[in-house]
């Protein structure tokens, strides 16, 4: 027979899980929320929109590490970071999934060594920008 406070213990430890995994899960959808839902939902300057099967599916093609790099170095009419100075890396590429998961992909958060690539892609991309 468990102990009560074991009991209560396994229980905190599995909510504790259970929110963590839906918090990364929706943290892609409140970064596009607060960042970028501005311009990916009226497209402002060509921006594809959320849901934009034709637009999203170039994108896509080119791949996660690449758009996810590029875009948050900036591209096209799209400042850095999406115009939010203190965006890290890993959030953005979250709201990159889920804009491209809204729009046909079935992409999911890098682990670590995606972002070691797209943190390569960024500083090339960096280096090739300032030429």
């Amino acid at each position: 027979m468990m102990r009560p406070n074991t009991a209560s213990y396994l229980f905190s430890t599995c909510a504790l899980l259970m929110f963590s995994a839906t918090t990364l899960a929706n943290s892609g959808e409140l970064t596009y929320q607060q960042v970028c839902a501005s311009c990916h939902t009226p497209g402002v300057a060509g921006a594809p929109k959320l849901g934009d099967k034709v637009k999203w599916g170039a994108l896509i093609k080119e791949g996660q590490v690449q758009i996810t790099a590029h875009g948050y170095v900036g591209v096209r009419g799209m400042p850095a970071k999406g115009g939010k100075p203190d965006l890290t890396v890993s959030d953005f590429a979250a709201s990159v999934v889920y804009m491209a998961n809204q729009s046909g992909a079935s992409w999911k958060n890098p682990d670590d060594a995606m972002m070691k690539k797209i943190d390569a892609e960024i500083q090339r991309r960096q280096a090739q920008l300032r030429k």
